[in-house]
């Protein structure tokens, strides 16, 4: 297709089809650009990975699986461990706090 119009009907529907799928190889690579929670998804599991090669550079293999089983457990529930963290912050604050004060 050299950009004329096509001279009979069989052009029109080769053409066709090929604009089709250029249009459907476009609109595939924008919605995987525009799938912003699978992008984020596939980064952190990017740096998890490079986490976990570093924990198992320092320590051991056991204690890297154990990181990366952590780290899983976190990702699938982090509601609990959020409201865990954020009571331990407002724990020590208080401690700090009571301590500064005597």
């Amino acid at each position: 297709m050299s950009g004329d119009f096509p001279k009979n009907a069989e052009e029109a529907r080769l053409d066709r089809d090929a604009t089709r799928e250029e249009l459907t190889e476009t609109l595939d690579a924008l919605g995987q650009k525009l799938d912003v929670k699978s992008r984020v998804k596939e980064n952190v599991d990017e740096k998890l990975d490079q986490a976990t090669a570093k924990v198992a550079d320092v320590t051991n293999e056991p204690t890297a699986v154990k990181f990366r089983q952590g780290a899983d457990v976190v990702r699938s529930n982090p509601v609990p461990v959020f409201a865990g963290v954020l009571g331990l912050v407002i724990v020590i604050r208080l401690i700090l706090r009571r301590g500064s004060n005597s």
